[in-house]
């Protein structure tokens, strides 16, 4: 006999914080539609009468910046008037504030129904199935990596392009983290896992894959093979139909030659490197508890531009960091004038508790830290903008995107991605090509403008090849979805569903 719903209950996933959290948010999604549950579509439930809101909102949380705090409780805080008139309606706390906060979040905020931890995402389902029938709230927070993430049902948010985690969790000490004490010491998976996981992908349709990780380049740690990340690089180059790699976040510390070497003899290996700076004072740098110093960042830039002369290296900057003096904060001003950006994510220093660094001496005056970032990101910018004129009259490869121009409709352009990353947005002409480029086709362009923090490409598309990613994307926008039922509990029949900008913290 069924135990379904007549009604598909529908659920959101609302995401905060890095590219580890963004992927966890694809797996989340997996579980929730592998265990009956409708994405929530608010143009067409609202246009169909439905509720204005989904049955089931979960927030994947992110415990990195001081006001994560406000933002989360905020939002719940938002949402308890909507539940109070809801009957049924489910929320759910996840993610890294989640693991830190554990019970505190049902008692700030008692209608919350789940909250889940770090290391037990696949539990979320089933929490919420037992909210629902002991109509009370479910703290579940595990203390280490109980199911690798990477086995769950997985509902990738783009047909042509995926991320792939080759560890979880993180080794370093960095006084001004909290993630290591969130995520667990770093579990490294097997190499041919890896690989298994990104040949599936390729066979239905992505073409862009990025190896994630805390601190990516440090793969290989748990097995003992201090060069196992640069010889899965050169793996992912023997993967036929595989057109373009790349990774984050890599540290300094542990980022050696033979990555370097991999990455410039690695035809799919694309000219782009996050490389986490967060002060330029060696001083500094030491009280963050780096492990590396002013020198050795220089030379990593210097070695990697020796070798890929195109690269664009991107990087994370912190500020007002405490004990951090002006002589100091001068230091980072110096390496950013050397290493010449092609962006950086600048943040004025958060104190975080439960962090070395929050209950350090000399807290920097916040009107100081002010001034000192408005002056580190108009030099940034100031750098990033030469660096893109450079590239003005260019033709560039890129590989169309969905939804990362926001001013497309308005401008007549569509966007993509050049090899290293950067963003182009480029006029709709496609009067010298055989038809139009679909999100994962091939458009080569010539680059007519530079701004800051992207590239133009006014005048006719000069070539356009058109792809299995692109054949992925029609396949998927053209297939309806088929409505189900939600299970109560109860186990179902058969196999699950087959399986670009904020930094992941390094």
């Amino acid at each position: 006999m069924s135990t379904l719903q007549e009604q598909p209950r529908t659920y959101e996933v609302r995401t905060y914080g890095c590219q580890m959290n963004v992927h966890d948010s694809e797996r989340l999604s997996g579980l929730l539609e592998d265990a009956g549950y409708l994405p929530f579509d608010p143009d067409k439930d609202a246009a169909d009468g439905q509720a204005e809101c989904a049955d089931i909102v979960v927030f994947n949380t992110c415990a990195v910046r001081e006001n994560a705090d406000n933002r989360l409780y905020g939002n719940l805080g938002h949402l308890a008037p909507v539940k109070a008139k809801r009957p049924g309606m489910q929320i759910a706390v996840g993610g890294c504030m989640a693991q830190k906060d554990r019970d505190t979040v049902v008692k700030r905020a008692p209608w919350v129904d789940v909250v889940f931890g770090t290391h037990n995402i696949g539990s979320l389902p089933a929490l919420l199935d037992r909210a629902r029938s002991q109509q009370e709230a479910q703290v579940e927070i595990l203390e280490s990596l109980d199911v690798f993430p990477s086995t769950l049902p997985t509902k990738r948010e783009s047909a042509y392009a995926a991320w792939v985690s080759v560890s979880v969790g993180c080794n370093n000490t960095c006084t001004f983290c909290i993630v290591p004490s969130l995520r667990g010491k770093e579990k490294d998976r097997r190499p041919g896992e890896i690989l298994a996981e990104i040949e599936a992908l390729v066979a239905e349709g992505v073409s862009e894959i990025t190896l994630l990780g805390q601190n990516v380049n440090a793969y290989g740690v748990e097995f003992g093979d201090r060069q196992a990340f640069s010889k899965l690089l050169r793996a992912c180059g023997e993967i036929e139909g595989l057109e373009r790699v790349r990774f984050t976040s890599p540290h300094p510390a542990e980022f050696t030659d033979d990555v370097i070497e991999a990455m410039a003899e690695t035809p799919n290996v694309m000219p782009s490197l996050h490389m986490p700076l967060q002060s330029g004072s060696s001083k500094v740098l030491k009280d963050m508890r780096r492990s590396y110093r002013q020198d050795r960042f220089l030379g990593i830039i210097e070695r990697v531009r020796a070798a890929l002369p195109d690269a664009a290296i991107t990087t994370d900057i912190i500020v007002g960091f405490p004990g951090e003096t002006e002589e100091d904060f001068q230091e980072t001003l110096k390496v950013v004038r050397e290493a010449r950006f092609s962006g950086a994510f600048t943040f004025q220093y958060s104190k975080r508790p439960g962090t070395p660094a929050a209950t350090l001496p000399d807290q920097v005056d916040q009107a100081e830290v002010t001034d000192r970032y408005n002056r580190l990101v108009e030099l940034v910018n100031e750098i990033t903008w030469d660096e893109n004129k450079r590239l003005v009259g260019r033709e560039l490869e890129l590989m169309v995107a969905e939804g990362e121009g926001r001013k497309d409709a308005e401008t007549r352009r569509l966007s993509g991605r050049a090899p290293d990353n950067r963003l182009v947005h480029f006029e709709a002409d496609f009067s010298q090509v055989d038809g139009e480029p679909r999100p994962g086709d091939m458009v080569t362009v010539a680059v007519t403008y530079a701004a800051p923090h992207h590239l133009v490409a006014d005048g006719p598309v000069r070539a356009l090849r058109r792809t299995r990613s692109g054949d992925a994307w029609e396949r998927r926008t053209a297939e309806p979805v088929a409505p189900q039922g939600v299970g109560l509990g109860m186990p179902s029949i058969g196999a699950p569903a087959p399986l670009p900008d904020a930094p992941v913290c390094g």
